[in-house]
């Protein structure tokens, strides 16, 4: 064949540092040129972290913020759901707790909804129907998605955040990525 592949592992973001709950198959392969005929995948951190680890330190824009009407859809839709026995719907995610996945499109933003009551100004600056909901829930900001995804503060986000959600929500959990890759240069460094 000409390749070493070990048994392929589900690595999960939230073990690496991350406060998400991100399980991806992790596939490596080594060609038959470097020898390599063993590997073990990156152990898990012992760093917990939290939802309020990630979370922005200032009070956001009203935009982030779901209308009434928005929440009165989700809270239907769940409702709706769960008296088929599904476990489908929105939730919202408390400030010691771990995220779910983000992913792209979908439910992927209101299976990750907070509580945020700083907000000071409820004047919509986009077109929503309803009004500003009073209970504090919001959507993550894109940079706090990054911020689950493990990228720096510094990483610069330069697209729209309907773009930004994307983008974060395709990537990979960077730790659980470095974490693997420094197995993978370790192993080629030895040899």
């Amino acid at each position: 064949m000409g390749y070493y592949v070990p048994e392929p592992q589900i690595i999960n973001a939230k073990e690496f540092g991350v406060p998400q709950n991100r399980e991806r198959i992790f596939i490596v392969g080594f060609h038959k040129n470097t020898g390599i005929t063993d590997f073990n995948y990156p152990k898990p951190v012992n760093k917990e972290t939290i939802l309020e680890d990630i979370l922005e330190e200032n009070e956001v824009s009203v935009k982030y913020y779901l209308s009434t009407t928005y929440i009165n859809t989700l809270r239907k839709h769940k409702a709706r759901h769960e008296s088929k026995g599904n476990g489908f719907g929105y939730e919202i995610i408390p400030n010691n707790g771990t995220a779910n996945a983000v992913v792209c499109g979908g439910m992927g933003r209101e299976r990750n909804l907070i509580l945020d009551d700083r907000l000071t100004n409820f004047t919509p600056v986009t077109n929503i129907s309803g009004e500003v909901n009073r209970e504090g829930i919001r959507k993550m900001t894109p940079r706090e998605w990054a911020r689950l995804q493990g990228f720096p503060d510094n990483f610069k986000i330069v697209v729209s955040d309907a773009q930004a959600y994307k983008q974060f929500g395709n990537s990979v959990a960077v730790p659980a990525i470095q974490a693997t890759a420094e197995k993978i240069i370790e192993k080629l460094t030895r040899k």
